[in-house]
């Protein structure tokens, strides 16, 4: 490309940003979907139901997360490894992400276990905490097989073969949807005027759980079953424990597991918070967190794009691609959430009747979706933001950015608007706002900081 004009590299640059991004945002909205038809469908239960589901798949989110983000320590390995030249060492990295996942789902499997008997201490009513432990711990069955999925989603996508993970999405999602509703409201055999007889029996809240369990586990057969073919083609890998990768993992993944987890931790802090608000405001804050979540994690698909294709310009030591690369998935990234902020601000009554039927939780819950509408930018930015110094290898600068962004500045705002100055989660949100636009600052500062001069490879991408 030597020699091109500058605006041909920018756009040469777009259209394989776009080519990988665009089934990459179909796998995360798809993988998303799948909690949004939970919500929607035990919405149908009443406000208690609506509340334990949201909140007990909010906590099993928060400590999930952050196993997706030590998992996540593969996406630069693995693409700084294919930018090199190197298949079979990404190959390798890819069974060795297999033993992280195994160690972190021993870590984390307890905690969550834990986390179910803390409700009580949050002032949440006691039917909707019962009904959220319940749901939480059928949910941590589908722990393992949630990060495998994306130990081989980070190898997958680094080799631009995405088709397995769009199927998988796409199949996991249609029996997630048959599923939810036949273990939510159960199969009836025999109806009478005075008794049904059920083929299988209504389940309610932790229905919607086992169903997002068996829909996991159908995901990680698909894309496993894809794996062969692809895999045949290079060397023989170490499938057996390899100390100095997973420590490289580790090492890389850990802050970024800590990073998601500090601001999905406040997220989900927010709503336990909520619940001392009563059950009212917890159910709000759960309809409007599900609808601006939504396009969120089409911006993770775009994160996971532009992680892989700065990964791979620095695996070529060609730092100025990695700078293009950034920078367009941080443009992609205000272009799809100014859209998202348009629609949350127009039409906020007809998307929380999506998850309601209720007329008092679709009026708060509109409301809460006016001041979503303003952290949505913020959102996208600091999303991508921190794909892109992953790629980069840098992940430690963004979990100490979340931390402050969110702790020492979402979180105090947050807590004074919503219990001194009696905002109620109105103020909760408000705090999300302030801490989101100051990560989105500083990660963008960072790259820009960053990519100024070459980037060094990851040391383990030598090994092996």
């Amino acid at each position: 490309m030597t020699g091109f004009p500058s605006s041909a590299l920018w756009r040469t640059e777009l259209r394989l940003l776009l080519k990988l991004a665009l089934p990459l945002c179909a796998v995360q909205f798809g993988t998303r979907l799948m909690g949004f038809v939970d919500v929607a469908v035990v919405g149908r239960l009443g406000k208690q139901a609506l509340a334990a589901a949201g909140i007990g798949n909010a906590v099993f989110f928060c400590f999930a997360v952050v196993g997706l983000g030590i998992v996540m320590g593969l996406d630069p390995l693995i693409s700084q490894a294919l930018g090199a030249g190197r298949p079979e060492r990404a190959h390798s990295l890819l069974w060795q992400g297999f033993w992280v996942c195994l160690l972190t789902c021993a870590v984390l499997s307890p905690l969550i276990l834990l986390a179910g008997r803390l409700f009580g201490l949050f002032g949440i009513e006691f039917g909707v905490a019962s009904e959220a432990r319940a749901y939480l711990w059928i949910r941590l069955a589908g722990l393992l097989p949630f990060l495998c999925m994306h130990c081989v989603r980070a190898y997958l996508q680094g080799t631009g073969h995405t088709r397995p993970l769009v199927v998988a999405v796409v199949l996991g999602n249609v029996a997630n949807l048959v599923l939810t509703i036949a273990l939510v409201f159960g199969v009836p055999l025999f109806r009478s005027p005075g008794a049904t007889i059920y083929l299988l029996p209504p389940l309610g809240v932790a229905g919607s759980a086992l169903a997002t369990v068996l829909g996991q586990l159908l995901q990680l057969g698909i894309v496993v079953y894809g794996l062969p073919g692809r895999l045949a083609k290079v060397a023989v890998p170490q499938y057996r424990p390899h100390a100095p990768d997973i420590r490289a993992t580790f090492r890389l993944g850990v802050p970024v597991g800590l990073q998601l987890g500090a601001e999905v931790g406040l997220f989900t802090l927010f709503g336990l918070l909520a619940g001392r608000l009563g059950t009212l405001s917890l159910a709000a804050h759960q309809v409007a967190l599900t609808l601006a979540s939504m396009s969120f994690v089409i911006c993770i698909g775009l994160a996971n794009a532009a992680s892989v294709r700065v990964g791979r310009a620095i695996g070529a030591q060609d730092t100025p691609r990695a700078r293009r690369a950034g920078l367009l998935g941080v443009a992609l990234a205000v272009a799809v959430m100014a859209s998202s902020a348009l629609c949350l601000l127009l039409i906020p009554e007809r998307l929380a009747a999506i998850l309601s039927d209720k007329p008092d939780v679709i009026a708060r819950a509109a409301a809460l979706l006016g001041l979503a509408a303003l952290f949505q930018v913020s959102d996208g930015i600091q999303a991508v933001g921190a794909g892109i110094l992953r790629g980069a290898g840098d992940t430690r600068i963004a979990f100490l950015l979340n931390l402050v962004g969110h702790y020492a500045v979402g979180l105090p705002v947050g807590l004074l608007l919503a219990f001194t100055l009696a905002l109620g989660v109105e103020g909760l949100w408000i705090g999300l706002i302030a801490g989101l636009s100051v990560v989105a600052i500083g990660l963008l500062a960072r790259f820009l900081w960053l990519s100024r001069q070459p980037i060094r490879l990851v040391e383990a991408v030598h090994q092996g």
